[in-house]
C-alpha cells in the first residue's frame, strides 16, 4: 500500500486565492492548532502574497506571523512558497539579500521551501536553492505549468533535471493557473518518475477550471508522491481541491493517508466563522471560470483587472483585456502566469487597451523582461515588439541577471534603520518594500504611542439610517478603490458628527472631526489638526501637464523642480498592480512644479509634475 503524503495550504495560498490575502494572523491561529494536529507531511503558511499584503495592508510584520505560527504548530513542518530571485517581491534582488531572507526565514520557523521562477529559468534558482540547502532546510524545485507550443513534456523533463543537479529534494508541479488536465498530469508525472525514480513528485493544482482533483488523482496513479489541498471552507472556486474528499477518494482506492480527517474537517468548520467575517474580500462567483483554459490567467488576476477598469471607467473592457493578454503573452514568448509575469503581461495588456495601441505605453516591468533582467524568455521575443520596445538595444539572455546586480543589503541598511527598522528582519522587509516598509514602520510608531488604533475597526452590522441623502464617490487608497456612498446621518458625537456610509456596500458608522487645511506650495493641503485628506492637485492642460496613465501609489521621483530634463526622461515612477511604471517626459524643458511626494496615491486625471517647455 502505497502512501501519499499531504501538505495543507488553506492558510497561505487558501487565504490568498479566495479572501485576497487579507485575513489576520490572530483569525488564524486557533485553525492553526488543529491543522497542526492532523498528521500532514506540512503545513504552507507563508511566502506568496501573504508578506507584502501584511505590510501594506494588514498593519502586520510578516515576521511576527511566522514566529507565532511556529509557536502553534509544534508538530508539522511549516513551509513557505519563494519566488527564487525575486524572494517574495517584483524584481530581482541581489544574491545578497536573498541569502539572508532564505536564513531568517529558516530561522524563524520555515523548514520547507516551494521555490520557483515564474521564467523556469533554472538560473533564479539557484541561489536560493543553495542557500535553503545550507541552512538545513527540504526544497521543492517547481516547475511552473503552463500550456504553449514550447511547454512540452520534454521541456519540463529538462527543466527538472537541472532542478536535480542544484540539490533539490523533491519535484513539484505547480499549476498555478488550473490548466493541469487529468492527461497531462498523468504524462508528466510518468516521464518524471520515469527519468528520475528517486525523486518524489508533488503535485500543487489549483481548481480555477474544476481539472484539480481529476488531475492529481491520476497523477497520483502515475506515480506523484504528494499532493496539496485545503480544507472543506477555504478549497474550490480558485483555490485548491478539498482535502477531506480527496483523502477519502485516495483511501478508497487503497492508498494509505495519515490525515485525521474528523479533525481537518473541525478546522475547517472552525474557519467557515472567520471567512464570513471577511465578506468583503469574498467577491468571487461560486462557479469553475472555464475561461482560463483560453487565457491562463490565475484567478487573483482577474479581480485586479476589474478594480482597475472600474477605476478607469472601463468595466466594459474586461473581455478586450483578457484577449489582450493572450496576445502579449504569445509576444512575450509564451511565459507561464505567475508573479511576476502574470502582473507583467497582465499589465502591458491593460495599457495595450487603454491607450487604444499596443505597446504604445510600455511598463518598466515589460521592457526589463524583454530585455532579459528576468531572466530567459520559454519562447522568443517577437522580433517586431522586441524592437518597439528596446530599439537599438540588445537583449541579454545569456547572462544571470542577478550577475548584473551590486550587492545591496548593506547600502540599504543605513536607510532602513533611519526609516524605523529594528532588526535584522525589519532591514530585509525595507530592502524588498522600501516604501511600504517604511510606511509600516511609521504606523508602528504611532501604535506604540497610542496615536492611532492597533488594528482595523471590525465589521458591524447593518442598522438603520436616521437620515437618508445618498451621495456616491470613489476613492483610492494605497492603490485600493473603495466605492463610498454617504447613506445618512446620526447623532453628535465627541469632537465631530457621525455619518453612515456604505462601503463598498457595507454599511459603516464613522465620526468626522472638522480639519484646518493650510494651503502649501504647488496647490497641495497639509493637516494641522483633525484626519489627514488627500491633497487637492490641478487638471491638466498643457502638454507640460505630466500625468499618469493609471492609478497607483508614486513609489519613485527621479527630478528636482529647476531640473533640466529632455523629451524621453523618467520623471516619476508610479506602481500600479504590483508593477512599476515609469512617467516620461514628453518634451524637453525644465521641472517648474512638482505636486506629488513618494508614498501618495495618485489618478489618471491629475497633474503630478509641470515642465516649463524650452523655447526652440
Amino acid at each position: 500500500m502505497r502512501e501519499i503524503l499531504v501538505t495543507d495550504v488553506s492558510l497561505r495560498d487558501g487565504v490568498q486565492s479566495l479572501l485576497a490575502t487579507r485575513v489576520r494572523t490572530e483569525d488564524m491561529l486557533e485553525t492553526l492548532e488543529l491543522l497542526d494536529r492532523c498528521g500532514f507531511w506540512s503545513l504552507e503558511v507563508w511566502g506568496g502574497a501573504t508578506f507584502d499584503v501584511c505590510l501594506r495592508y494588514l498593519k502586520e510584520d510578516p515576521w511576527e506571523r511566522l514566529r507565532k505560527f511556529k509557536e502553534v504548530a509544534r508538530n508539522t513542518r511549516l513551509e513557505m512558497l519563494l519566488r527564487g530571485q525575486n524572494v517574495v517581491g517584483y524584481r530581482h534582488y541581489a544574491d545578497d539579500v536573498v541569502e539572508e531572507f532564505v536564513r531568517k526565514a529558516y530561522d524563524n520557523g520555515i523548514e520547507v521551501f516551494r521555490i520557483f521562477d515564474a521564467l523556469n529559468d533554472t538560473r533564479n534558482m539557484r541561489k536560493s536553492i543553495e542557500t535553503a540547502k545550507k541552512v538545513g532546510a527540504l526544497v521543492k524545485g517547481v516547475l511552473s505549468y503552463a500550456i504553449s507550443p514550447v511547454h512540452t513534456v520534454d521541456y519540463y523533463v529538462k527543466v527538472a533535471g537541472e532542478l536535480i543537479d542544484m540539490g533539490v529534494d523533491i519535484l513539484s508541479i505547480k499549476d498555478q493557473a488550473g490548466l493541469l488536465s487529468p492527461k497531462s498530469a498523468y504524462d508528466l508525472v510518468s516521464a518524471l518518475k520515469s527519468e528520475y525514480p528517486d525523486y518524489p513528485v508533488h503535485l500543487h493544482t489549483q481548481t480555477t477550471a474544476d481539472l484539480a482533483e481529476m488531475a492529481q488523482l491520476k497523477g497520483v496513479e502515475a506515480g506523484a508522491d504528494m499532493i496539496d489541498t485545503a480544507f472543506y471552507s477555504l478549497s474550490c472556486q480558485t483555490s485548491h481541491p478539498p482535502g477531506e474528499t480527496m483523502i477519502y477518494v485516495l483511501q478508497e482506492f487503497g492508498y494509505r493517508v495519515k490525515v485525521d480527517t474528523e479533525l481537518y474537517k473541525k478546522a475547517g468548520d472552525l474557519f467557515r466563522e472567520v471567512r464570513a467575517r471577511y465578506r468583503k474580500f469574498d467577491v468571487l462567483p461560486p462557479y469553475p471560470d472555464v475561461g482560463v483554459l483560453i487565457h491562463q490567467i490565475p484567478g487573483g488576476m482577474i479581480t485586479n483587472f476589474i478594480n482597475q477598469l472600474r477605476e478607469q471607467n472601463l468595466e466594459n473592457k474586461l473581455e478586450e483585456v483578457l484577449e489582450e493578454v493572450t496576445r502579449v503573452r504569445e509576444d512575450l514568448g509564451y511565459p507561464p502566469l505567475v508573479t511576476p509575469t502574470s502582473q507583467i503581461v497582465g499589465t502591458q495588456a491593460f495599457m495595450n487597451v487603454l491607450h487604444g495601441e499596443r505597446y504604445k505605453v510600455v511598463t518598466k516591468e515589460t521592457k526589463d523582461y524583454v530585455k532579459g533582467l528576468y531572466g530567459r524568455p520559454p519562447a522568443p521575443v517577437r522580433e517586431e515588439v522586441l524592437r518597439k520596445i528596446l530599439g537599438d538595444e540588445e537583449p541579454i539572455y545569456d547572462r544571470r541577471p542577478a550577475d548584473l546586480l551590486e550587492p545591496e543589503l548593506e547600502k540599504v541598511r543605513e536607510e532602513a534603520l533611519s526609516a524605523g527598522a529594528r532588526s535584522e528582519e525589519d532591514v530585509l522587509s525595507y530592502a524588498l518594500f522600501p516604501v511600504v516598509a517604511k510606511e509600516f514602520f511609521e504606523w508602528r510608531e504611532k501604535v506604540e504611542k497610542g496615536e492611532v488604533p492597533p488594528s482595523p475597526v471590525e465589521e458591524i452590522e447593518e442598522q438603520p439610517c436616521p437620515e437618508r441623502a445618498p451621495v456616491e464617490f470613489n476613492i483610492t487608497v494605497h492603490g485600493e478603490q473603495y466605492h463610498v456612498q454617504i447613506a445618512g446621518r446620526g447623532e453628535e458625537a465627541a469632537g465631530g458628527k457621525t455619518f453612515f456610509i456604505r462601503l463598498d456596500g457595507r454599511l459603516e458608522e464613522v465620526v468626522l472631526q472638522p480639519v484646518r487645511e493650510v494651503e502649501v506650495r504647488g496647490g497641495g493641503y497639509e493637516i494641522s489638526e483633525g484626519a489627514p485628506v488627500a491633497p487637492k492637485r490641478p487638471k491638466p492642460r498643457d502638454v507640460g501637464d505630466i500625468t499618469s496613465p493609471i492609478s497607483g501609489k508614486v513609489v519613485n521621483i527621479k527630478v528636482s523642480v529647476g531640473q533640466e530634463v529632455k523629451e524621453g526622461d523618467v520623471l516619476l515612477i508610479v506602481e500600479a498592480m504590483k508593477m512599476e511604471n515609469e512617467i516620461h517626459s514628453p518634451i524637453d524643458g525644465v521641472v517648474e512644479e512638482i505636486f506629488v511626494q513618494v508614498g501618495e496615491s495618485v489618478n489618471p486625471d491629475e497633474v503630478l509634475i509641470r515642465i516649463n517647455p524650452r523655447m526652440r
